[in-house]
């Protein structure tokens, strides 16, 4: 027999045995953990519960979520991204951990699209253009116009280097002069805001809810590139002047790098049925979001895109990386 007869058989012999192995030791044959890097009680963490609690009954496997929160999510991206790609070990990530820490850190301890396998995308949600009530501007174009009209004399509050980034994304699409006033939690910056020392700021949907229904805030247009089911009737910003403008919050389902493609399009497929369910759907709208259920490739390319975005937008503004 010749010897690349003999590779042959072996090869063919070796794929037997690995579907052997497969078939004897289904996935998953044990507990799978899910890693959030966050802390407990934010909209990270449930909607890695809900999704960990419906796949556990889908695997027949106990899903465990396993929150690291830190500064940035870094831990929480590290530790997912040095696991054994094995599918026992899941991330649950946000965008900003993946798109936009690559910019602002000068040593991150891994490669938002090397070290991760993409699943899909979970959710996608947008932040409200929200402005006080004094503010002679009820459209995206009067906004314009005004900061147009009265240069350096908008003041826009940001709370964190993401929110801040939608603003200034909306500063640099609009060419408009406006002026960033930092404040160190969301909570005291939506304070000043409905108080008048600052005019306008980009809010995450439900914080700003109570603040609109109540007259104290007036929402303007969302920043995602389609409306939202929250608030419906409110238009893009992309719709209102500034075609192509976009900033999502959004969550995504991954693995490590060289996690098996048999695993990844099951957790796929098995996550986009459980994203499809209405107890799901109400969950995420109860949080400003809307379920997605992409591609692992779709999920992979949005990254890609995001990434790039953000480091010119980064670089544009002017902010050091760490």
């Amino acid at each position: 027999m010749s010897r690349a007869v003999c590779c042959g058989v072996a090869l063919f012999l070796g794929s037997i045995a690995g579907a052997a192995a497969a078939a004897a030791n289904p996935y998953p044959a044990r507990p799978v953990r899910l890693v959030v890097p966050f802390a407990a009680g934010g909209p990270s963490d449930i909607i890695g519960r809900l999704i960990a609690q419906k796949l556990t009954d889908t695997l027949a496997q106990p899903v465990v979520v396993d929150n690291r929160g830190s500064a940035g999510g870094i831990v929480g991206f590290e530790i997912a991204a040095r696991a054994v790609p094995d599918g026992y070990t899941l991330l649950l990530g946000g965008g900003s951990g993946l798109t936009q820490n690559p910019s602002l850190y000068l040593k991150l301890p891994y490669d938002g699209i090397r070290d991760f396998q993409p699943i899909t995308q979970l959710t996608s949600g947008p932040n409200l253009l929200s402005v006080h009530p004094s503010v002679q501007a009820k459209t995206v174009q009067e906004l314009i116009n005004l900061a147009r009209a009265k240069p350096g004399q908008i003041n826009f509050a940001s709370a964190g280097t993401g929110n801040r980034l939608s603003s200034e994304l909306f500063r640099i699409s609009a060419g408009i002069d406006i002026v960033n006033v930092p404040y160190k939690g969301t909570g005291q910056a939506i304070t000043d805001l409905v108080g008048g020392q600052v005019q306008m700021m980009m809010i995450n949907i439900i914080a700003a809810l109570p603040q609109v229904k109540a007259g104290k805030l007036r929402g303007i247009a969302v920043t995602t590139s389609t409306r939202s089911t929250v608030l419906p009737e409110t238009p893009t910003i992309a719709e209102s002047g500034l075609p192509g403008f976009e900033v999502t919050s959004w969550h995504g389902f991954f693995a490590p790098a060289k996690t098996p493609a048999l695993i990844v399009t099951r957790l796929n497929a098995d996550t986009v049925k459980i994203l499809n369910q209405p107890d799901v759907k109400a969950l995420f709208v109860s949080q400003g979001l809307d379920p997605v259920g992409s591609t692992p490739e779709a999920l992979g390319a949005y990254i890609r895109s995001e990434t790039v975005k953000y480091a010119k937008l980064i670089k544009q503004v002017g902010i050091k990386p760490e």
